[in-house]
């Protein structure tokens, strides 16, 4: 099964299932993570940071493509609530800009 491993969240690499967003999987594993427009790709704010294995998440999506063409998704950063997984490891860390106020974040 694909893995998911946020770095400055506490907790082992997240498993996600065939065919569900990083936003599912990360929520599923227990995480509190931003996401104000409930994960309808029409804000950025349940952003990540992909350091790597960027090569094995989905295409963009019309929604990401739309917000880095507006300068607010930056190459490296994917919305999770759109990215999908269908395959090996990638790896990230939630951004500044997305983290909550009441989640103790590491590093």
């Amino acid at each position: 099964m694909p893995l998911l491993t946020i770095e400055n969240l506490p907790g082992s690499p997240i498993m996600v299932p065939a065919g569900g967003t990083l936003l599912a999987a990360i929520q599923a594993a227990g995480h509190d993570y931003r996401h104000a427009c409930g994960a309808r790709g029409r804000c950025t704010t349940c952003r990540v940071r992909v350091l790597a294995g960027a090569e094995l998440l989905a295409p963009l999506t019309e929604a990401e493509q739309r917000y880095q063409a507006a300068g607010r998704l930056l190459p490296a950063e994917r919305l999770t609530c759109q990215a999908r997984l269908p395959a090996g490891e990638v790896r990230g860390r939630v951004p500044e800009g997305g983290k909550l106020p009441h989640v103790i974040y590491l590093g």
